[in-house]
C-alpha cells in the first residue's frame, strides 16, 4: 500500500526477544490475573480494554520505538499505525464470523473469553511463522508482491460483490468440524471451561474444545487476506510482526464491543472491502506511485484507509438512525 521505508531499521535478536517477553507478560497478566475465573464481559469493560491496547499500540509507534529502534523516525511510525489500523479492521470481519460460531455451539457469555485467549495466542503463533515464511519468499523472490496485489483486489471486489459475505457462514459444513467430529474423542456436553473431561474412565475433548478448533482455523482462512496486506504497506519483517501482533492482541476485547454494538456496521464489510482493493492497486502500482509522491505516500495512505473506514462506519450509524435493517449475525 505504501513505499517502503526509505531508512532500514537496525534491529537486532534484543529487539525481538523483548517485544515476545513484552506478549508473554501482557497475555499472563491478562488470564492471571485479570481473567482467571470466567464470567461474562461486559460492554464498558471490553471498551476499556480496547482503549488500552490502541493506545498501547499508539505509545509504541509514536515513543517506545522512535526511541529503542535505530532508523525509526516519522515515516515508520506512520507506516507502522496504518498497518495497525489495516490490520485491526480486517480482524473486525473475523469477529463476526467467531459471533455466527459462538451462536451456533451454544457457547455461554462466561466462556467465550477463554475461548478467545486461546484462541489469540494460537493466532499469534501462526501469524508469527507466516509473517516469518513470507518476509523470506518476499525478500528471494519480490516479484510475487505483485502476485499478492492482485490476490487482494480480487478479494475485495468478491467482498464489494457479496461473495463470500459472512450470511453464508455455516458452520455445520465446515470441513475441519466434519473431521474433528469424526475422528476425535468429543464429549456430548460442556464440563465447565475445561477443554478435555474425563468420561466414562476416557479423555474426551469438550465442545469447546471444538469451538477452538474451529475459531483457529477460521483465523488461518483470514490471515490470508491479511498477511498479504501487512506486505503490502511494508517489507520490513519487525513493523510487520509488530503492528500485526498488536492488532490481533485487542482482538478479544474488540469482540466484546463488537458484539453490543453489532446494528451499526452495516457498510464495514463494503468499507474493509475498498482497503483490500486500495491496498491491492498500490501494491501493483508500488514504482509509479512512490516515484510520483515520494515519502508523502505513506501519510496519504493512513489517512485515506482512515477516511474510508470512517466514511463506512458513519453511513452505518446514518443507516441505522433512519431505520435501516442490518446485515450482521446476531451476537449470543
Amino acid at each position: 500500500m505504501a513505499s517502503v521505508p526509505a531508512v532500514t531499521l537496525e534491529t537486532s535478536v534484543w529487539h525481538w526477544a523483548f517485544f515476545a517477553l513484552f506478549v508473554l507478560v501482557a497475555l499472563a497478566f491478562d488470564l492471571g490475573v485479570f481473567h482467571r475465573k470466567g464470567r461474562s464481559v461486559v460492554l464498558r469493560e471490553a471498551l476499556m480494554w480496547t482503549m488500552i491496547w490502541a493506545a498501547s499500540a499508539v505509545t509504541f509507534a509514536l515513543w517506545v520505538a522512535p526511541n529503542w529502534i535505530q532508523g525509526w523516525g516519522s515515516t515508520q511510525s506512520a507506516t507502522f499505525l496504518t498497518g495497525y489500523v489495516v490490520e485491526l479492521c480486517l480482524s473486525m470481519d473475523n469477529v463476526f464470523v467467531i459471533a455466527v460460531l459462538f451462536r451456533f455451539f451454544q457457547v455461554p457469555p462466561a466462556w467465550q473469553h477463554r475461548v478467545l485467549f486461546w484462541g489469540i495466542v494460537g493466532a499469534l503463533l501462526m501469524r508469527g511463522l507466516m509473517i516469518a515464511i513470507g518476509a523470506a519468499v518476499i525478500t528471494r523472490w519480490s516479484w510475487l508482491l505483485y502476485g499478492m496485489g492482485l490476490f487482494l483486489v480480487w478479494t475485495g471486489l468478491r467482498m464489494l460483490l457479496g461473495f463470500g459475505s459472512e450470511s453464508g457462514v455455516a458452520p455445520e459444513q465446515n470441513w475441519v468440524l466434519r473431521i474433528a467430529r469424526k475422528n476425535l474423542p468429543i464429549s456430548s456436553d460442556f464440563d465447565g471451561e475445561r477443554l478435555t473431561t474425563r468420561r466414562s474412565g476416557k479423555w474426551m475433548m469438550t465442545p469447546l474444545a471444538l469451538v477452538l478448533i474451529v475459531v483457529e482455523t477460521t483465523d488461518v482462512a483470514f490471515a490470508l487476506d491479511s498477511i498479504p496486506a501487512i506486505f503490502g504497506i511494508t517489507r520490513d519483517p519487525f513493523i510487520v510482526f509488530t503492528s500485526n501482533i498488536f492488532a490481533v492482541l485487542g482482538l478479544r476485547s474488540l469482540y466484546f464491543v463488537l458484539a453490543s454494538i453489532m446494528d451499526y456496521f452495516r457498510f464495514l464489510k463494503s468499507g474493509l472491502a475498498l482497503v483490500l482493493v486500495v491496498i491491492g492497486l498500490k501494491m501493483v502500482l508500488r514504482v509509479p506511485l512512490e516515484r510520483w509522491f515520494g515519502e508523502q505516500l505513506m501519510m496519504g495512505s493512513l489517512l485515506l484507509v482512515l477516511g474510508i473506514l470512517a466514511v463506512s462506519i458513519l453511513g452505518s450509524v446514518l443507516w441505522k438512525q433512519v431505520g435501516g435493517s442490518a446485515s450482521r449475525p446476531d451476537v449470543p
